[in-house]
């Protein structure tokens, strides 16, 4: 079964087919049917400690890991839970992604969400493309804690350009690890057809970005519609008062009448 199973999933890094070097696309396959879809850029921001020039006194420093292109990945689709998994230099990191769909009473009824529940990172500071003389080097995990990222209507992508940030606890010694998220692009959940993303949904800066780029436009036309009518109701106005039998003003006008 388990064999059967390995036959029927496929996974598929496509991030050779974004024009931004930067931005990853993953693909994941059950049945011939694609499940889950991801393209993102994302960064790991990773304190860590190195001695100082006296070998005494600590110094924090601060690893950039962006997740790298020809990453391996696996990849699990279920009904209400799904899972993304991505590794590069040789497993010295992985980027687990887990989702989650639920249901919610509103105020207009029962509705369906998806969201990102939980992420996984795990690091080698032994590992010297990015860590430099890191003390007591070794494998370390950043996990989310209580997350809730992403959320979306059941049957939709979820679409951020704007760059989010997402803050991870982790095992050596409580430091705070920062995953730099941007251009994303996910859904993990009811995909219409086989590489075809849902109708997005646009998490709440990039519609805010939006509406303040189409604001000025929007308002720009209504002053020109105002300036208009202003116009029209002036050009009718006079055309009126034109027509209209005008009163002589000189009282001597008025002597041929009687």
């Amino acid at each position: 079964a388990a064999a059967r199973l390995a036959a029927e999933q496929e996974v598929e890094n496509l991030s050779g087919l974004s024009p931004n070097p930067e931005k990853d696309i993953f693909v994941v396959r059950e049945n011939r049917t694609t499940c889950l879809m991801a393209e993102f850029a994302a960064k790991f921001i990773v304190p860590y400690n190195v001695w100082a020039s006296n070998y005494v006194d600590l110094l924090t420093e601060q690893a950039d890991i962006p997740l790298a292109r020809g990453a391996e990945m696996k990849g699990k689709c279920g009904t209400n839970e799904s899972e993304l998994e991505i590794s590069w230099l040789e497993q010295a990191y992985t980027l687990k992604l887990f989702f989650l769909k639920e249901g919610h009473n509103t105020s207009r009824g029962p509705e369906a969400f998806w969201r990102l529940s939980r992420i996984q990172f795990t690091y080698d500071t032994s590992e010297r493309t990015y860590f430099k003389d890191a003390i007591s080097p070794g494998k370390h995990t950043a996990t989310s804690h209580r997350l809730s990222a992403l959320v979306t209507p059941a049957g939709k992508s979820y679409e951020c350009q704007a760059q989010q940030t997402i803050s991870l606890v982790s095992s050596d010694h409580q430091k705070s690890v920062q995953l730099l998220l941007s251009e994303v692009r996910i859904q993990p959940f009811d995909i219409p057809a086989d590489f075809v993303f849902s109708e997005e949904h646009k998490c709440p800066v990039d519609q805010r970005e939006q509406l303040e780029e189409t604001l000025p436009l929007i308002l720009g036309l209504i002053l020109g519609l105002v300036i208009v009518i202003t116009l029209c109701i002036y050009h009718i106005h006079h055309k009126l008062t034109a027509n209209q039998v005008q009163i002589p003003r000189d009282r001597s006008q008025y002597k041929h009448m009687g």
